[in-house]
C-alpha cells in the first residue's frame, strides 16, 4: 500500500503480546484513563493461560500454566478485582505429594504441622528442621522475596547494601553463594525428602549445583505450598483481565496480529507496522511483553541500536532445559497406591512422580545437560478436576504431566519430530503415571496429547528454544541484569520503547511482576495520575531499606 492507503490507528499506548504481564499494563493503563490495545499473534490472548480441548470434546486441560503461585501477593488481584470478574481460586489442602514405588507417600501441606507430621515418618530431625525453615522462608517472603517481586531492581551493590541494614536481609544474604543441593542437604537428611526438596528447589529453573542463587531457594520451597488453582481453567485469570481492559472503552484488544516492525524515528518508538501495511501509531509509547531477541533483533532492527547493545542482546542465555508434557483425559479419577497409607494423596494439587532419591533428581539434571533423555520419565503431574469438576464432562477428568526436558536433543532439536521418539516417551510417561496409579489402566486413558519442547517454541514464539521464563536464571541474568544494564527497569535504549515480560526482573511464572513494575515505571514516566497504591508489605520493605525510599 502506498503511504496514503495505510490503515491507521492511533493509540496512547501500544502492548505487544497479550500474554499476562502484557495484559497487566494494558489493565492498569486502561483503568488510569489511555487509550490502549494489545496486538496478539494469536487469535486468543493469554499466552501460557491457556485452557484447550486438546483431547476431546468437554475436557479442559490447562496446557502450560496450572499452579498460579503468588496469589496472595501479586497486586493485580486485589487491584483489578478480578473475583468480580469470575477469577476464582482453590487452595487445596494437600499441595504437594511424592508417592513412593514401596506404597508411601511424602505430603506438604498448606498446614505445617501436616506437613511436619508427613515427614516424620521418614524422620523426625528432618520434620523438626521443616518446621523451622517453614517459619525462616516465610519471614523472607514477607519481608523481602515477595516486594522483591513487585518493585524495580537496585544496582548489585546498593541491593547488597539495603540487605545488609536488617538481620533478615543478611541472613537471606548467606544463601546467595550456596547451591540448591547444598541448601537441602544442610537441612535434611533422609534420602526421599531430599529428593522432593531438591526437586521443588530447581525445577522452575534453579541448576542443583549452583551458586549465586541460593536466595531463590526458600522463594521455591515457600511458593510450593501456596499454590492455587484457577477454577474454570487458567484462561479465566486472563479473561478476567480482558474484561477490566475493556470496561473503561479505553482499552481495545486485536488477536491474530503479525508485526512487521516496530516503527522507530529519531532513536524514538512511534508505533507498530503490521505485515499487512496496518499501522498503528503510538501517542505515548510501545510497551512489549515478548523476548528480547523478537523486540530488539527481528522489531526494531540493528540498524536503531547501537553494536554494543545488540551484543548484549544476542549474548542472552535461553535456559538449559524446557518442557516436554503430555496432557490426558481420564475415564475416572486417580486412586493412588499410596492411598493405602494415606487417603489425602488422592486430593492432591501437585504430584512429582518418578524420583525416590536425590541421586535419581541429580542424574535427572545430567541427562538434560547431554541433551538425553531418561526412560524413567519423572514428571510433576496434576488432576485439577479432582477440585474442579468443571474441567471435564461429569464423573470424567483430566491429567497434566510436565517434564523438564532438553530442548537439543543428541542430534538436534528437530529429533523431537520424530514420531516413533515421540510415541515411545509418552509411553514413558503413562508408565512412570501407572507405576503409582494402577487404577489408571490403557483402557482409563480415554485420550491424550504430547507436547514436546520443540512444540512450545513454536506455538509460543517468546518461548525461544522452549525457554519457558524467556531466559535462563543465572546470576548475570537477574536483577539489574536482567534482561541487561539498560532494560531491566523497563526502559530502553530505544525512547519510547518498554519491555514489561519475563526477559526483565523479576523473571517468569505467573506472578505478574513484570508487569506491575512496569505499570508504574510508565506513569511515572508519562505523569499518569495512579488510582492504585503500594501494597503495604511493599511500604513497609522500603522503610527497612531494601528497595530504597
Amino acid at each position: 500500500l502506498k503511504e496514503n492507503e495505510m490503515t491507521k490507528y492511533k493509540y496512547d499506548f501500544i502492548i505487544i503480546g497479550g500474554g499476562p504481564n502484557g495484559l497487566c499494563v494494558a489493565a492498569y493503563l486502561s483503568k488510569a484513563g489511555q487509550k490502549v490495545v494489545v496486538l496478539e499473534r494469536y487469535f486468543e490472548v493469554g499466552g501460557g493461560l491457556a485452557t484447550e480441548e486438546v483431547t476431546l470434546g468437554g475436557f479442559y486441560h490447562n496446557t502450560h500454566c496450572i499452579y498460579h503461585m503468588m496469589v496472595d501477593y501479586a497486586p493485580v488481584y486485589k487491584d483489578l478485582e478480578l473475583e468480580k470478574y469470575r477469577c476464582k481460586y482453590v487452595y487445596p489442602d494437600l499441595q504437594v505429594a511424592m508417592p513412593f514405588s514401596d506404597g508411601k507417600c511424602l505430603c506438604l501441606y498448606s498446614d505445617v504441622e501436616r506437613s511436619c507430621d508427613s515427614i516424620a515418618k521418614f524422620s523426625a530431625k528432618d520434620a523438626k528442621s521443616y518446621r523451622e525453615v517453614f517459619h525462616k522462608f516465610k519471614l523472607y517472603m514477607d519481608e523481602f522475596l515477595a516486594p522483591g517481586t513487585y518493585v524495580n531492581p537496585l544496582p548489585t551493590l546498593e541491593a547488597v547494601v539495603g540487605m545488609e541494614k536488617t538481620e533478615t536481609g543478611r541472613e537471606l544474604s548467606e544463601y546467595q553463594h550456596k547451591s540448591p543441593q547444598e541448601i537441602v542437604y544442610e537441612h535434611f537428611e533422609n534420602e526421599r525428602v531430599r529428593a522432593l526438596m531438591l526437586y521443588l528447589s530447581c525445577h522452575w529453573g534453579l541448576e542443583y549445583d549452583n551458586g549465586g542463587l541460593g536466595f531463590l531457594v526458600p522463594l521455591m520451597l515457600n511458593r510450593a505450598v501456596n499454590s492455587r488453582l484457577c477454577l474454570g481453567g487458567s484462561h479465566r485469570l486472563s479473561n478476567s483481565i480482558c474484561r477490566v481492559i475493556q470496561e473503561p472503552g479505553a482499552g481495545h484488544l486485536r488477536g491474530s496480529m503479525r508485526i512487521k516492525r516496530i516503527i522507530v524515528e529519531n532513536g524514538a518508538a512511534k508505533g507498530v507496522e503490521l505485515e499487512d501495511g496496518t499501522v498503528y501509531e503510538a501517542e505515548k509509547a510501545v510497551v512489549s511483553s515478548i523476548d528480547t531477541h523478537q523486540t530488539f533483533l527481528q522489531y526494531v532492527g540493528e540498524k536503531n541500536l547501537s553494536k554494543d547493545f545488540v551484543e548484549k542482546v544476542k549474548n542472552w542465555h535461553w535456559e538449559k532445559w524446557s518442557l516436554c508434557s503430555l496432557h490426558a483425559a481420564l475415564e475416572e479419577a486417580p486412586n493412588f497406591a499410596a492411598a493405602a497409607h494415606n487417603p489425602d494423596i488422592n486430593k492432591g494439587l501437585m504430584y512429582v512422580m518418578g524420583y525416590e532419591t536425590p541421586d535419581d533428581v541429580i542424574h535427572h539434571f545430567k541427562a538434560i545437560e547431554k541433551g538425553e533423555l531418561t526412560s524413567n520419565v519423572a514428571f510433576n503431574c496434576a488432576f485439577p478436576t479432582v477440585h474442579d469438576p468443571s474441567q471435564a464432562p461429569k464423573g470424567r477428568h483430566t491429567a497434566s504431566m510436565f517434564e523438564i526436558a532438553p530442548f537439543n536433543l543428541k542430534g538436534g532439536s528437530e529429533k523431537w519430530w520424530d514420531r516413533k521418539l515421540r510415541a515411545e516417551h509418552e509411553e514413558h510417561f503413562l508408565t512412570t503415571l501407572r507405576k503409582y496409579v494402577p487404577n489408571l489402566t490403557k483402557d482409563k486413558v480415554l485420550w491424550t496429547y504430547f507436547v514436546a519442547p520443540l512444540d512450545f517454541s513454536t506455538k509460543y514464539l517468546n518461548m525461544v528454544q522452549g525457554s519457558y521464563k524467556q531466559g535462563a536464571y543465572e546470576i548475570f541474568q537477574m536483577a539489574y541484569n536482567r534482561p541487561n544494564d539498560e532494560c531491566s527497569i523497563n526502559r530502553t535504549p530505544v525512547k519510547n520503547l518498554y519491555l514489561c515480560g519475563a526477559s526483565v526482573n523479576p523473571g517468569g511464572l505467573v506472578t505478574f511482576g513484570p508487569g506491575y513494575i512496569a505499570a508504574n515505571t510508565i506513569a511515572e514516566d508519562y505523569k499518569i495520575k495512579k488510582w492504585w497504591t503500594e501494597p503495604e508489605y511493599i511500604v513497609k520493605a522500603r522503610k527497612k531499606g531494601y528497595f530504597g525510599e
